[in-house]
Protein backbone atom coordinates (compact mmCIF):
# COMPACT_ATOMS: atom_id res chain seq x y z
CA UNK A 1 0.00 0.00 0.00
CA UNK A 2 2.56 2.36 0.64
CA UNK A 3 4.31 1.61 -2.73
CA UNK A 4 0.76 2.51 -4.45
CA UNK A 5 0.77 5.95 -2.40
CA UNK A 6 -0.07 5.95 1.02
CA UNK A 7 3.44 7.37 2.55
CA UNK A 8 4.84 9.67 -0.15
CA UNK A 9 7.91 10.35 -0.52
CA UNK A 10 8.27 5.53 0.47
CA UNK A 11 11.32 4.68 1.32
CA UNK A 12 11.71 0.79 1.01
CA UNK A 13 14.52 0.00 3.04
CA UNK A 14 15.77 1.56 6.71
CA UNK A 15 18.01 4.30 6.04
CA UNK A 16 20.68 4.68 8.52
CA UNK A 17 23.02 6.59 6.60
CA UNK A 18 22.74 9.88 4.67
CA UNK A 19 24.63 11.74 2.48
CA UNK A 20 23.65 15.46 1.44
CA UNK A 21 26.62 15.70 -1.21
CA UNK A 22 27.74 13.38 -3.48
CA UNK A 23 31.19 14.59 -2.97
CA UNK A 24 30.83 13.90 1.03
CA UNK A 25 31.42 10.87 2.88
CA UNK A 26 28.31 8.89 4.54
CA UNK A 27 27.37 10.46 8.19
CA UNK A 28 25.06 8.92 10.55
CA UNK A 29 21.26 8.91 10.89
CA UNK A 30 18.44 9.00 12.87
CA UNK A 31 16.68 5.73 10.65
CA UNK A 32 13.75 6.49 8.91
CA UNK A 33 11.76 3.93 6.33
CA UNK A 34 10.40 0.84 6.92
CA UNK A 35 10.91 -0.69 9.64
CA UNK A 36 10.04 -4.28 11.16
CA UNK A 37 6.10 -3.71 11.27
CA UNK A 38 5.50 0.19 10.49
CA UNK A 39 7.32 3.27 9.21
CA UNK A 40 9.99 5.92 11.04
CA UNK A 41 8.65 8.95 8.81
CA UNK A 42 11.27 12.05 8.55
CA UNK A 43 10.28 15.66 10.44
CA UNK A 44 10.31 18.34 7.54
CA UNK A 45 12.96 20.95 7.59
CA UNK A 46 9.85 23.10 6.01
CA UNK A 47 9.13 24.54 9.93
CA UNK A 48 8.81 24.07 13.30
CA UNK A 49 7.49 26.25 15.96
CA UNK A 50 7.99 26.61 19.60
CA UNK A 51 5.49 27.80 22.78
CA UNK A 52 5.94 31.03 23.97
CA UNK A 53 4.69 32.80 27.20
CA UNK A 54 3.04 35.41 26.87
CA UNK A 55 2.14 37.21 29.89
CA UNK A 56 -1.63 37.42 30.85
CA UNK A 57 -2.73 34.77 28.38
CA UNK A 58 -3.80 31.44 28.41
CA UNK A 59 -3.32 28.99 26.20
CA UNK A 60 -7.21 27.90 24.23
CA UNK A 61 -7.48 25.03 21.86
CA UNK A 62 -11.20 26.96 20.93
CA UNK A 63 -9.42 30.04 20.28
CA UNK A 64 -5.96 29.21 19.38
CA UNK A 65 -3.85 32.52 19.27
CA UNK A 66 -0.74 32.09 16.89
CA UNK A 67 1.04 34.67 18.63
CA UNK A 68 1.60 31.90 21.42
CA UNK A 69 3.98 29.65 18.38
CA UNK A 70 7.41 31.20 17.33
CA UNK A 71 8.89 29.84 14.54
CA UNK A 72 12.26 28.36 15.19
CA UNK A 73 15.39 28.67 12.67
CA UNK A 74 16.83 25.57 11.07
CA UNK A 75 20.55 25.45 11.72
CA UNK A 76 23.06 22.91 9.60
CA UNK A 77 26.74 21.83 10.66
CA UNK A 78 28.30 18.41 9.65
CA UNK A 79 25.73 16.27 11.42
CA UNK A 80 22.68 17.71 9.44
CA UNK A 81 19.87 20.28 9.68
CA UNK A 82 18.28 20.53 13.06
CA UNK A 83 15.93 22.62 14.97
CA UNK A 84 16.39 23.06 18.75
CA UNK A 85 13.59 22.33 21.28
CA UNK A 86 15.17 24.79 24.36
CA UNK A 87 14.25 22.59 27.79
CA UNK A 88 10.86 22.23 29.48
CA UNK A 89 9.33 23.47 26.14
CA UNK A 90 7.11 22.50 23.71
CA UNK A 91 7.18 22.25 19.96
CA UNK A 92 5.26 21.79 16.33
CA UNK A 93 6.99 20.10 13.16
CA UNK A 94 5.52 18.39 10.08
CA UNK A 95 6.02 15.05 8.86
CA UNK A 96 7.96 15.28 5.56
CA UNK A 97 5.99 12.30 4.41
CA UNK A 98 2.39 12.75 2.67
CA UNK A 99 0.12 9.98 3.79
CA UNK A 100 -3.02 8.96 2.24
CA UNK A 101 -4.41 6.04 4.62
CA UNK A 102 -7.13 3.37 3.39
CA UNK A 103 -10.46 3.32 4.64
CA UNK A 104 -9.79 -0.14 6.43
CA UNK A 105 -6.41 1.11 8.04
CA UNK A 106 -5.51 2.89 11.30
CA UNK A 107 -2.08 4.70 12.08
CA UNK A 108 -0.63 4.64 15.64
CA UNK A 109 2.53 7.29 15.58
CA UNK A 110 4.87 6.78 18.45
CA UNK A 111 7.94 8.55 19.64
CA UNK A 112 11.61 6.62 18.96
CA UNK A 113 13.65 5.64 21.82
CA UNK A 114 16.79 8.24 20.18
CA UNK A 115 14.65 10.88 21.21
CA UNK A 116 12.99 9.05 24.47
CA UNK A 117 16.30 8.83 25.84
CA UNK A 118 16.80 12.57 25.39
CA UNK A 119 14.17 13.22 26.79
CA UNK A 120 12.01 14.22 24.06
CA UNK A 121 8.54 12.83 24.50
CA UNK A 122 6.23 12.38 20.85
CA UNK A 123 2.59 12.94 21.91
CA UNK A 124 1.03 12.41 18.72
CA UNK A 125 -2.50 11.83 17.43
CA UNK A 126 -3.75 8.61 15.14
CA UNK A 127 -3.99 9.28 11.84
CA UNK A 128 -7.24 7.91 11.33
CA UNK A 129 -8.99 5.91 8.27
CA UNK A 130 -9.07 7.58 5.27
CA UNK A 131 -7.00 10.65 6.48
CA UNK A 132 -4.84 12.42 3.85
CA UNK A 133 -2.19 14.92 4.66
CA UNK A 134 1.24 15.87 6.45
CA UNK A 135 1.14 14.82 9.89
CA UNK A 136 1.45 17.95 12.30
CA UNK A 137 4.06 16.57 15.23
CA UNK A 138 4.30 17.60 18.80
CA UNK A 139 7.20 17.27 20.54
CA UNK A 140 7.84 17.80 24.86
CA UNK A 141 11.41 18.47 25.90
CA UNK A 142 11.40 16.89 29.32
CA UNK A 143 14.69 17.68 29.96
CA UNK A 144 16.78 20.33 31.62
CA UNK A 145 18.78 20.73 28.13
CA UNK A 146 18.17 21.89 25.27
CA UNK A 147 17.73 19.68 22.16
CA UNK A 148 18.25 19.26 18.51
CA UNK A 149 15.47 17.72 16.31
CA UNK A 150 16.87 16.72 13.01
CA UNK A 151 14.98 17.35 10.35
CA UNK A 152 14.93 15.33 6.84
CA UNK A 153 15.69 12.55 9.66
CA UNK A 154 13.77 10.10 11.38
CA UNK A 155 11.56 11.21 14.12
CA UNK A 156 8.67 9.16 15.26
CA UNK A 157 7.35 5.84 13.87
CA UNK A 158 4.33 4.65 12.33
CA UNK A 159 2.12 1.70 13.50
CA UNK A 160 -0.43 0.55 10.67
CA UNK A 161 -3.70 -1.62 12.24
CA UNK A 162 -5.95 -2.95 9.30
CA UNK A 163 -9.54 -4.07 10.13
CA UNK A 164 -12.44 -3.74 8.51
CA UNK A 165 -14.23 -0.74 6.30
CA UNK A 166 -15.09 1.33 8.90
CA UNK A 167 -18.57 2.96 8.97
CA UNK A 168 -17.73 6.46 8.70
CA UNK A 169 -14.48 7.41 7.59
CA UNK A 170 -12.61 11.21 8.65
CA UNK A 171 -12.74 11.92 4.73
CA UNK A 172 -16.63 11.28 4.92
CA UNK A 173 -17.43 12.97 8.36
CA UNK A 174 -15.26 15.89 6.62
CA UNK A 175 -12.54 16.12 9.52
CA UNK A 176 -11.41 19.16 10.34
CA UNK A 177 -7.65 18.08 9.87
CA UNK A 178 -7.73 16.71 6.16
CA UNK A 179 -5.29 17.76 3.72
CA UNK A 180 -2.44 19.21 5.85
CA UNK A 181 -0.13 21.08 3.50
CA UNK A 182 3.87 20.31 4.81
CA UNK A 183 3.17 23.37 7.64
CA UNK A 184 2.21 23.26 11.21
CA UNK A 185 -1.65 22.96 11.35
CA UNK A 186 -2.89 24.65 14.58
CA UNK A 187 -5.84 23.56 16.60
CA UNK A 188 -9.12 23.66 15.24
CA UNK A 189 -12.56 23.49 16.72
Amino acid sequence: MAEKGMISPFEPNLVRELRTDRALPLRPAISYGLSSYGYDIRLSPVEFRIFRHIPGTVVDPKNFNPQNLEPTPLHTDENGSYFILPAHSYGLGVALERLEIPENITVICIGKSTYARCGIIANLTPAEAAWRGHLTLEFSNSSSADCRIYANEGVVQLLFFEGEHCAISYEARRGKYQDQTEIVTLPRV
